[in-house]
């Protein structure tokens, strides 16, 4: 028997749908078989569990308050930690994978960044999936458990959360630009080929960035979904307008759609190197802009 947390977020359901409900329990806030808010709670577990996912968390929000910064330690924190507390009332299982996030190495940009690349997060988000990962490490090491961290990037699937909702969104609006000709890369991963890949990470354990080999530009990625949505191909802005509108957005603080910290973000190439997964894994996944399907 399987354990998937997170069972009702976007990538939660995927690997609902992939591995098949009749060999999993779920796990989430809501209309699971185990309905917990892993934040305040320790589970009552009355099942033995071969394998754990742990997807369950907190992403895809900018945290603009000392109280929003803090939700993303009780829940990706804590809520980890009381999962495990909830585990060892009962036998350990197997085998633990956890889906983290490249945000655990702090880089802003960077090209074909591997797993040996030291762990800076200084974000709420990658501080709390780094001290989420040693949380389960450790915990894994102690109990013998195969330990597998998935660390995931952008994730593509139908009607996606986080950054792409928004490009989606705005394309399909018509107030989504691309800035200095959208070439900069990012590393994106279909969400049905992290679910495929989990059984088999399940049985061999260690960390692993994942991506689709690929690294799509902004560009290439608002084509295509304006292709989907039979919208024109988004409109440019030069890099000198952009640098102007970035510094009138300094002045004016958060609330601004772009700064130059934001900027800096959107025209710099960001991309890892997932070949430890396909050695070791047989990571083999389908390239993003041949299988994103927006809905």
């Amino acid at each position: 028997m399987i354990l998937l947390t997170g069972a009702s977020g976007f990538l939660g359901k995927t690997i609902q749908h992939s591995l098949g409900k009749e060999k999993l329990k779920t796990l989430s806030r809501m209309d699971s078989d185990y309905s917990v808010f892993l934040n305040k709670d320790v589970p009552v577990f009355n099942s033995q569990f071969e394998i754990i996912i742990h997807s369950a968390g907190k992403a895809h929000s900018i945290p603009k308050t000392v109280t929003q910064k803090k939700e993303y330690f009780d829940i990706n924190v804590t809520g980890t930690s009381n999962l495990l507390q909830g585990l060892e009332n009962s036998m350990a299982p197997k085998s633990f994978i956890f889906l983290s996030t490249v945000a655990v190495y702090g880089a802003k940009s960077g090209k074909l960044i591997n797993e040996e690349r030291p762990l800076a997060a200084l974000d709420p988000y990658g501080r709390s999936k780094l001290q989420a990962e040693k949380l389960i490490w450790d915990w894994c090491q102690k109990n013998e458990v195969i330990c597998t961290i998935l660390r995931l990037p952008l994730i593509a699937g139908p009607n996606p959360p986080g950054n792409l909702s928004a490009m989606i969104k705005g394309i399909q609006k018509g107030y989504y630009f691309n800035i200095a000709g959208g070439n900069a890369k990012k590393s994106v991963a279909l969400a049905e080929d992290v679910a495929k890949i989990i059984p088999v990470a399940a049985n061999i354990g260690g960390i692993y960035n994942l991506t689709d080999g690929y690294h799509p530009s902004f560009s290439e990625l608002s084509e295509l979904i304006a292709k989907q949505l039979n919208k024109k191909k988004p409109a440019n802005i030069p890099l000198w307008l952009a640098k102007s509108i970035a510094k009138v957005g300094d002045l004016l603080g958060t609330k601004a759609p772009l700064n130059s910290d934001k900027l800096k973000k959107i025209t710099s190439d960001l991309t890892f190197d997932d070949s430890k997964a396909r050695e070791l894994l047989g990571w083999n996944p389908t390239p993003v802009l041949k299988g994103f399907k927006i809905a």
